[in-house]
């Protein structure tokens, strides 16, 4: 842990208020997407979380058809070989798993045989969409999955260019039964200035249901930290997440 230590060592300020005790959106597990690389940087990563208070992580690896192949049968090996190398470490950090679906044809084609689906807990299931337009499919798909019994959670929507453009959609997602998940690292400017702002407007709006870290690598780490100091994030702690029903 030599050289990851020294990363962190004075990169860990107490939050300004206390921080969330689940974070539901994160790449930890190495070298199944694109997010950490080792078994080193993972706990390096996880040790951070906890050193911030956070009692529970459900880390998310992408599932895209044409990119990131996973599935039960790699994810879950990877998780245990994490959760064994952070027990080493003397951790007490709770670390599950689930995934964050791209919405392509797969995960239609997944949907429609029910075939099961990863999920954070209780049915909720994180999805995601590309990042310049809107799929034609994608409120036929939220209602399939509220047919099937999940619970759609929306990744990060004010990162979407097609939510930045025209926002009022969504609160027509809100009102329609999708729950709303922010970036941790909006709050402190990480995407730009107008993903910065449709987060703070979702706050204001009382638009969010989760926020998760979505962290990949120890360089978001800095940029977390200015977020769980920011005045967004401090309106964003007084309103009812879900973050915590997850542990």
């Amino acid at each position: 842990m030599g050289f990851f230590s020294f990363l962190l060592k004075d990169s860990n300020p107490a939050p300004a208020i206390e921080p969330l005790r689940v974070d539901m959106h994160s790449h930890f597990l190495p070298n199944l997407d694109d997010g950490a690389t080792s078994l080193e940087e993972s706990v390096a990563l996880l040790k951070w979380f906890e050193n911030q208070g956070y009692k529970k992580i459900i880390t998310t690896p992408h599932i895209i058809q044409d990119q990131y192949q996973n599935s039960p049968d790699t994810i879950f090996p990877a998780l245990e070989k994490v959760r064994a190398a952070m027990r080493e470490e003397g951790s007490n950090l709770q670390i599950e798993a689930a995934a964050e679906y791209f919405l392509d044809e797969q995960f239609i084609a997944w949907l429609e045989a029910d075939q099961p689906l990863l999920t954070l807990k209780d049915k909720y299931v994180l999805v995601e969409t590309g990042f310049m337009n809107e799929p034609a499919y994608l409120r036929e798909v939220f209602f399939k999955m509220r047919l099937k019994g999940y619970k759609p959670v929306f990744a990060h929507p004010e990162r979407y260019l097609y939510l930045q453009m025209k926002k009022e959609k969504i609160e027509e997602f809100f009102d329609g039964g999708v729950l709303l998940q922010i970036n941790l690292m909006s709050l402190s400017g990480y995407y730009g200035p107008q993903a910065f702002e449709l987060a703070k407007w979702m706050i204001e709006q009382g638009f969010v249901h989760f926020v998760g870290s979505d962290c990949h690598r120890l360089a978001h780490l800095e940029h977390l930290e200015k977020a769980l100091h920011s005045k967004p994030y401090k309106k964003l702690r007084s309103q009812p997440l879900l973050n915590d029903t997850l542990l």
